[in-house]
């Protein structure tokens, strides 16, 4: 009894069935989407949205506070021969809502310079509610002579701020790393933006 001369009918059938289940399998896909169009039950397959009148599916951010406003005034202080400033005064924002601002800076030397931006708050309290999601302030650049750059400020203002909180002052002091002028004390850089906020 020659056991080959089964053998071959039972692979191929077994590769044919292989072959059959692979190309069912490719198929559901399609198969199931027309299915559900020509039914009209596509809410398993692609959610509420597609009935007309139902309420989107992205939930809304609960976190803004919308029924507070605080005014962020932008303030930009240099120490040396360099030009920074923000594109805006002032932005509205309400606490737990993504804002962004964005600051200019030219190093109008005819030399390579590194610096480093030093942030401060007004009032103070603010600093522990003011969140940075993205700042130039995090690290140092260097630039070229002449080179201009344009950095964001991403931030987010914490909800639990204090009520009482209206106004944000936040200011920047860039200063060169390793120049002949010293960056501003910290504590100095606070009195300046209090006087700045007060008046």
């Amino acid at each position: 009894m020659d056991l080959r001369s089964g053998y071959f009918p039972v692979v191929s059938k077994l590769l044919l069935l292989a072959a059959a289940m692979f190309a069912f399998g490719y198929a559901m896909v399609p198969l199931y989407k027309t299915f559900c169009d020509m039914t009209g039950i596509n809410i398993l397959a692609l959610g509420e949205r597609n009935i007309p009148g139902a309420a989107p599916d992205v939930a809304p951010n609960t976190q803004v506070d919308t029924s507070r406003t605080i005014t962020v005034e932008f303030d930009a202080n240099s120490r040396g021969p360099w030009e920074f400033k923000s594109r805006l005064r002032s932005l509205q924002v309400h606490p737990g809502e993504l804002a962004t601002v964005i600051y200019d800076f030219q190093n109008v030397q005819n030399r390579r310079m590194a610096a480093q931006a030093i942030p401060s708050y007004a009032p103070a309290q603010a600093a522990a509610h003011f969140n940075k999601i993205e700042c130039f302030c995090f690290k140092q650049y260097t630039l070229e002579p002449g080179e201009k750059k344009s950095w964001p400020v991403v931030f987010v203002i914490d909800p639990k701020l204090s009520a009482d909180v209206k106004t944000i002052t936040l200011s920047y002091t860039f200063f060169e790393v390793g120049g002949k002028t010293p960056a501003a004390p910290v504590a100095d850089v606070i009195a300046q933006v209090g006087i700045a906020g007060g008046s």
